[in-house]
C-alpha cells in the first residue's frame, strides 16, 4: 500500500489564492522525502490537507489508504506531526508532556512512560525530563517536539524544519534518528524544508515547489537527468588553446588574458568552467590542454545540486 498519495489535489482560500495547485505525487513507505521550496511555497498547508485539518478544494488525498477528509481520526492514529512552532505545556516537565500525548493517543501511563524515556534519552534530553518546559532552549524544545511526534509510534512521520534551532551535534543526531527510523522501522518521512542543502544530505526523494505547484519531484540522479547533463568542468591552466577556448564559452572567465606573439594559443592565468555532458569528455579536454603545452593546476567536475535545480527550475517559470 502507497504511504501518500494525492491526485490533482488542490487548496484555494479565500481571494482565489491557491495554496496547492492540481499536485499529484505517489510516496511508498520507508521513504525520506524532501518537500522543498521557499516560504509560503505551499508545504505548511499541504501537511495539514495530508492529516485532515485543512480540507481540500479540488482532487483527493490517501494516508496509507485512509482519506484525511473523510476520517481524520484515522490518519491522526498513523500520523506523526512536528510543525515549526508546535504548542505544549510550560507548566509541566518533558516527561509529563510526553505522558500527557501518550494518553491523549490511549497510551497507558506505564508504557507512555517508558517511551518518553526512550524517547528522551535519544534525542539527548534525559538530564531535562524533570524540568519544566519553560526552562527549555529553543533547541531543546524543538527535540522534544519531535518525541511527542513519536510517542504513538506512527507509520509517517511530518516534519516541519526539524533541525531549525538547534546545534551542529545534535542536529547530526536528529538527522540520524530520522534515517534510522526509515531504514530500520519503515517509518515514511515527510520532510517539509526549504533548506536545500540539508535536504540533499538526508532525503532519498524530493518534491520542488513553488507557489503551491509541484515542479518535478523523484531522486536527485532522476532530477539531474532531467536536466540533460548540467555538469561543470573547472579547470586552471596557464595556457588555453583556442580548441579548448572554442569547445564553449567558458573562456569569459578567465584572468590575466595573454596572446603569444606567432601563436594562436593563448597564455596567462586562466580559471575556466566548461558545460560537459558526461565524465568521459574529461580526459579528452585535459589531454588538449596538455598536448598544447598548458600545466594542469586543478581539475574538478561539479554535478548540479538540488539548489543549482531548483533555480533552473523558478527561472523558467519567471
Amino acid at each position: 500500500m502507497n504511504a501518500v498519495v494525492m491526485n490533482h489535489l488542490s487548496k484555494k482560500y479565500s481571494g482565489g489564492k491557491a495554496a496547492i495547485a492540481d499536485m499529484s505525487l505517489t510516496l511508498e513507505p520507508g521513504e525520506v522525502f524532501g518537500f522543498l521550496g521557499p516560504n509560503g511555497a505551499g508545504k505548511t498547508t499541504t501537511v495539514k490537507v495530508l492529516n485532515g485539518m485543512l480540507q481540500p478544494t479540488g482532487g483527493e488525498c490517501l494516508i496509507f489508504g485512509e482519506n484525511p477528509s473523510n476520517r481524520p481520526e484515522k490518519v491522526h492514529a498513523i500520523s506523526g506531526v512536528m510543525t515549526e512552532h508546535a504548542q505544549m505545556y510550560n507548566h509541566l516537565t518533558g516527561l509529563e508532556n510526553l505522558i500527557f500525548y501518550g494518553a491523549v493517543f490511549g497510551i497507558g501511563e506505564e508504557e507512555s512512560r517508558k517511551r518518553a524515556q526512550e524517547l528522551l534519552w535519544q534525542l539527548e534530553l534525559s538530564d531535562a525530563w524533570e524540568q519544566k518546559l519553560s526552562a527549555y532552549s529553543t533547541g531543546m524544545r524543538q527535540r522534544l517536539s519531535i518525541a511527542r511526534a513519536l510517542m504513538h509510534r506512527p507509520k509517517i512521520l511530518f516534519l516541519d524544519e526539524p533541525t531549525s534551532g538547534l546545534d551542529p551535534e545534535s542536529a547530526h543526531n536528529v538527522n540520524q534518528m530520522i534515517r534510522n527510523l526509515a531504514k530500520d522501522k519503515g517509518m515514511t518521512i515527510f520532510l517539509c524544508t526549504h533548506q536545500l542543502r540539508y535536504a540533499q544530505e538526508i532525503c532519498t526523494r524530493y518534491g520542488l515547489i513553488d507557489e503551491g505547484r509541484l515542479l518535478v519531484e523523484g531522486t536527485l540522479e532522476q532530477l539531474r537527468a532531467g536536466m540533460g547533463s548540467g555538469m561543470k568542468l573547472r579547470i586552471r591552466t596557464d595556457r588555453l588553446p583556442d580548441s579548448i577556448a572554442g569547445y564553449t564559452d567558458a573562456d569569459k572567465n578567465e584572468k590575466n588574458r595573454g596572446e603569444a606573439s606567432g601563436s594562436r594559443e593563448r597564455q596567462g592565468a586562466y580559471d575556466i568552467e566548461l558545460a560537459i555532458k558526461s565524465e568521459e569528455e574529461i580526459p579528452r579536454i585535459v589531454s588538449r590542454i596538455v598536448q598544447g603545452g598548458g600545466n594542469i593546476y586543478h581539475v574538478s567536475a561539479k554535478r548540479p545540486s538540488l539548489e543549482d535545480i531548483y533555480f533552473s527550475l523558478t527561472a523558467e517559470r519567471r
